[in-house]
């Protein structure tokens, strides 16, 4: 159930089975026979214009288009794994001063995506609200907080950049140290931390520039008026008046039915995918992924 078509639906179908029927209802026995024939015309009317609404073509292009910007989302999200394969290749040494630069720059790279998830993410600003519980967690020390809250009284600007530039600067001291071998190792490491430091700008993108608003607005009208207008456009009318399309009285429109529920739950699932960084069901799930990297 958690996730699920049948949950976003069941509303939104409820909804139109009670309209429907009661309107089926109502032109069955409340009215009389001059009633019937109008109400029979509107039926007719409102089936043949609601045809012409492109429905398919547009909700097409707009679940395409949402769902080509979820994968982009997707494919932006920072992993630490190959940074860690790297680290532990070219920072030589099994000592306790390697183990440390190498722990350091990791938990610097978790500290960025930190900062990141929390601005974007709802869950993970309620687990993390400030840099005091960023702390406690383990993902920086007293020193490293009071530097970004000095760095927050100066500028507004986002700081997850910060902790990346720490990472760089652990690098290029094992290279001194001559825990790096080479300036290409160094390189690769560096090549590697600037990545995800992208990662973390493209995320930051995503979020702040969304699918125009006044676009999701024409595909919810349409869909919606579509079904509207099929509420009194699909009803069985008299079959012995040989309308066209209308000969034969099922009382339940199976296919009508289902065709408000393929495209309701199109547009649920467009609408659900529109922003991942929520709380919903299908939401990606920061906390758990911060905690997986920290492990």
């Amino acid at each position: 159930w958690r996730g699920s078509v049948y949950k976003m639906v069941w509303k939104d179908m409820l909804v139109y089975i009670i309209l429907y029927f009661s309107i089926s209802f109502i032109y069955r026995f409340g009215l009389d026979e001059s009633q019937r024939e109008t109400f029979e015309k509107l039926s007719l009317h409102c089936g043949y214009f609601r045809n012409l609404i492109p429905i398919s073509f547009v909700l097409g292009f707009y679940v395409s288009l949402v769902v080509s910007r979820w994968w982009g989302m997707y494919e932006s999200m920072p992993w630490p794994d190959k940074l860690s394969v790297l680290l532990s290749t070219h920072i030589q040494g099994h000592d306790a001063r390697a183990r440390m630069l190498r722990c350091t720059v990791i938990r610097y790279v978790n500290l960025s995506f930190l900062i990141t998830f929390s601005m974007i993410a709802p869950a993970v600003k309620k687990n993390f609200p400030t840099l005091q519980q960023m702390m406690d967690a383990g993902y920086m020390t007293a020193n490293e907080k009071e530097l970004l809250e000095d760095l927050e009284k100066k500028t507004k600007v986002h700081k997850t950049w910060v902790p990346f530039m720490w990472a760089c600067k652990i690098v290029d001291r094992a290279r001194r140290e001559g825990r790096i071998r080479d300036d290409v190792a160094q390189k690769t490491v560096t090549d590697e931390i600037l990545r995800l430091r992208g990662c973390c700008g493209e995320l930051l993108g995503w979020d702040e520039y969304n699918i125009p608003l006044v676009y999701t607005q024409v595909v919810t009208i349409a869909v919606y008026s579509f079904f509207l207008f099929s509420v009194i456009g699909e009803q069985f009318l008299d079959p012995s008046k040989k309308y066209d399309h209308n000969i034969i009285d099922i009382y339940v429109p199976v296919f009508t039915l289902l065709q408000f529920f393929f495209y309701i739950g199109w547009l649920k699932v467009a609408e659900s995918l529109i922003n991942p960084f929520g709380e919903d069901d299908h939401d990606f799930e920061f906390v758990a992924l911060l905690k997986r990297h920290l492990e």
